[in-house]
């Protein structure tokens, strides 16, 4: 059996990530392949049990708390959206996916909101066999968006969130949130 193909797709919110996921899904579906979707639980912005771009293009997904509830489903692709949702925790999972010869794709905000890389970026990138790096447009200047900038006050890393909550902007119209000293 060989081993699956991991295909990495990131950038800043409101890029089109989302869409990208399911225009590969739907080509993949298309050839015969048997695809599942994924999606965490606690992102319940547009639906609960769907992958849903910020448009209101849909496909349906299963919600999971955690990447290892995916194992016991046999497909040739998974399709795991807002990877960085689940941090570090998802590489293991992933790599069981993979050395059993499942293709997986995997799609987040790969810099955080203090410009900082999110994880499990870090240790997805050097291990896709594909990476497409999304920019979107810059909310200040109209250039390439690289970043997410959180509008909204929280200590947390991670808010799910959307217009309103976030733009997105270029590296030079970028502000990172203040880091709370604890």
């Amino acid at each position: 059996m060989s081993r699956g193909r991991l295909h990495v797709v990131c950038g800043p919110m409101f890029a089109g990530k989302t869409s990208a996921v399911l225009r590969l899904l739907r080509t993949a579906q298309a050839a015969g392949r048997r695809t599942l979707a994924v999606k965490p639980a606690r992102d319940v912005r547009y639906a609960d049990r769907e992958l849903v771009t910020h448009v209101g293009d849909r496909l349906p997904a299963l919600p999971v708390a955690r990447i290892d509830e995916v194992l016991p489903y046999a497909t040739d692709l998974v399709a795991i959206d807002e990877i960085h949702f689940f941090a570090s925790e998802a590489v293991p999972p992933i790599d069981a996916l993979l050395a059993r010869g499942t293709d997986v794709i995997v799609a987040g905000c790969d810099i955080d909101h203090f410009g900082d890389v999110f994880s499990p970026f870090d240790a997805l990138l050097p291990r896709a066999d594909a990476v497409t790096r999304i920019a979107g447009t810059c909310a200040r200047c109209g250039a390439p968006s690289t970043h997410s900038e959180r509008l909204v006050a929280s200590t947390d890393r991670i808010i799910v969130g959307g217009i309103g909550d976030f733009v997105a902007t270029c590296a030079a119209c970028f502000r990172p949130s203040a880091r709370v000293s604890r």
